[in-house]
């Protein structure tokens, strides 16, 4: 018998309530006769394989997409093993469930689809005090990676409370299916400071404690506690923060980063991914990065974050930075941040323009006239017909990113961003969009998902025991995602590679990553040999093992 299992000492109804251990139909007979299984299970025995055709043939029979994520979740919550075979697999088609942007209508509706089931930590103010006690609750201990939310800014849908642990799941999820980080070594925490959110305060169905938003030095208070705690309980736990609001998210990346082993995903996965996808663009469009001229609607943290790596991404193609920042114009809900508006804060006032301001999208566009044109407003159709059609004339071919999620917020279509500029926008978004056909042609658009650098990134930390992630981390990781990129992708319309590639994508970045660190002096692990044969050694396989 394996030495795991002997060591948890379980057998028949126990083993099947272990989704790590459990294999359901798949133990073989003298597993079922020595495991106390016999009638447990259907007479019949069968292959991992034949359970993931029953299992997506389950999932397609589903009439909605919150149908299948429940069934995803539930199939994750009894055998996780079959689970990420089945998400590893079928990639393409199961992640938009488990992730965007399925998981935005599940959180919505998270406290009305709940099961009573251990997906992650809920740590609330009522913990203060007792938060090493509450970590050392989860019952798996060689933690490695936490993903952590306190629910206020979930993807472009707002405060949503303790029901945005739907995030954190599935980031996890995607750091296991994408770069193989074992689920042991993962950690959904969400953080239960309150709501702002009217309609979750009088729902009788949020499974979060109805009182308003914790703020001030009772906040920071927690996030202290919490921090220290998960390092004392996990040593080598990297902490990653996610869809916090703009207000805490910039400075609890500062406070942390030089402390303890943490980046923000919403500020520097993102820039990372909208980087490699700039690299791309070029490459279609012709010219450099430093000649670009990008209107970012939205200054939020991605917004920012994005910002802030173009310019050191420019600097470092020979720009000084006053001219970088000067090639990154950004409008936000009162319009484009100039340096004469006494409204904005300091993460914005660094990219204020010089000059007269713009109230809306379209005469910013007529105003500044980008290159390319971002989106991170949260703002469904802020790329109008007529911005469109503006960057069409401005631009030969004109780079278009609408990358709000989930789709339903985003900010044009693929089909709109492809009509409107007669087939010549170069187009990435945050959310799938399925092939377009435009004149004949079918057109592929690649999408801007953070899944193409965090699991990387984290793979590259973790194995090699990095004490900090530094941006120059997730500089490597754009080249490393950019230079991916094959022409063959191009030439169908994506800036990114498939996703069918995720894992490779994953292992090179993870390298790249890992390769900084070194560097850097970093990372507490000797530098191996053979540094990606090591990396790749590291990466976890759902293949069943055998018992008897």
């Amino acid at each position: 018998m394996k030495k795991s299992l002997k060591k948890k000492m379980l057998q028949g109804a126990d083993l099947l309530r272990e989704p790590m251990l459990n294999k359901g139909t798949a133990f073989t007979k003298k597993e079922r006769e020595a495991l106390g299984l016999l009638g447990l299970l259907p007479p019949r025995v069968n292959s991992q394989k034949n359970q993931v055709e029953r299992a997506i043939d389950s999932i397609r029979r589903k009439s909605s997409p919150l149908e299948k994520y429940v069934y995803l979740t539930a199939l994750q919550d009894r055998n996780k093993t079959l689970f990420y075979r089945v998400l590893m697999d079928h990639l393409a088609e199961v992640m938009p469930i488990v992730y965007t942007p399925t998981v935005g209508q599940a959180c919505q509706e998270y406290g009305h689809i709940f099961r009573s089931s251990v997906q992650g930590l809920f740590i609330g103010a009522q913990d203060k005090g007792r938060m090493r006690k509450v970590l050392r609750n989860w019952p798996y201990k060689d933690v490695r990676v936490i993903v952590v939310t306190d629910g206020e800014r979930i993807l472009g849908l707002g405060d949503l409370g303790v029901d945005g642990m739907g995030i954190p799941v599935g980031k996890l999820m995607l750091y296991t299916a994408c770069s193989g980080i074992h689920p042991k070594h993962c950690l959904p925490v969400t953080l239960d400071v309150g709501t702002n959110n009217e309609a979750l305060l009088k729902d009788p169905f949020y499974i979060g404690m109805q009182h308003r938003r914790l703020r001030g030095k009772a906040y920071d208070d927690l996030i202290e506690e919490f921090v220290t705690a998960a390092r004392e309980v996990f040593p080598h736990v990297l902490i990653q923060f996610e869809d916090f609001a703009n207000q805490n998210a910039f400075r609890l990346l500062k406070k942390y980063r030089d402390r303890v082993c943490t980046f923000n995903d919403d500020i520097q996965g993102t820039a990372s991914v909208a980087l490699a996808g700039f690299y791309s663009a070029v490459r279609v469009q012709g010219g450099a990065l430093k000649d670009q001229r990008i209107l970012f609607a939205g200054a939020g943290e991605a917004g920012l974050g994005i910002g802030n790596l173009l310019v050191s991404a420019m600097m470092k193609e020979g720009l000084s930075e006053k001219e970088a920042r000067r090639r990154c114009l950004f409008l936000d809900s009162k319009g484009l941040v100039v340096s004469s508006r006494k409204d904005i804060d300091d993460h914005k006032r660094a990219f204020a323009a010089e000059g007269p301001g713009a109230p809306d999208c379209l005469s910013a566009v007529e105003l500044v006239k980008p290159t390319a044109i971002l989106g991170v407003s949260g703002k469904p159709g802020t790329f109008t017909k007529e911005v469109l059609e503006a960057m069409a004339r401005i631009n030969p071919r004109p780079i278009v990113f609408a990358m709000s999620n989930p789709t339903s917020h985003s900010e044009c279509t693929a089909e709109e961003a492809y009509r409107y500029t007669q087939g010549r926008a170069i187009f990435a978004s945050g959310s799938p969009f399925a092939p377009v056909e435009f004149q004949g042609k079918l057109i592929t658009p690649g999408q801007c998902n953070n899944a193409y650098i965090f699991p990387g990134v984290g793979l590259g930390v973790t194995a090699c025991r990095v004490r900090h992630v530094t941006d120059e981390m997730f500089f490597a990781a754009a080249k490393t995602l950019a230079s991916l990129v094959t022409e063959a992708d191009l030439v169908r319309g994506s800036l990114y590679p498939s996703l069918g590639n995720i894992r490779e994508v994953s292992l090179a970045i993870a390298e790249a990553v890992a390769g900084v660190a070194y560097a850097q002096k970093l990372a507490a692990k000797p530098r191996p040999k053979r540094l990606r044969a090591y990396l790749s050694e590291q990466m976890y396989q759902p293949e069943y093992e055998n018992y008897v």
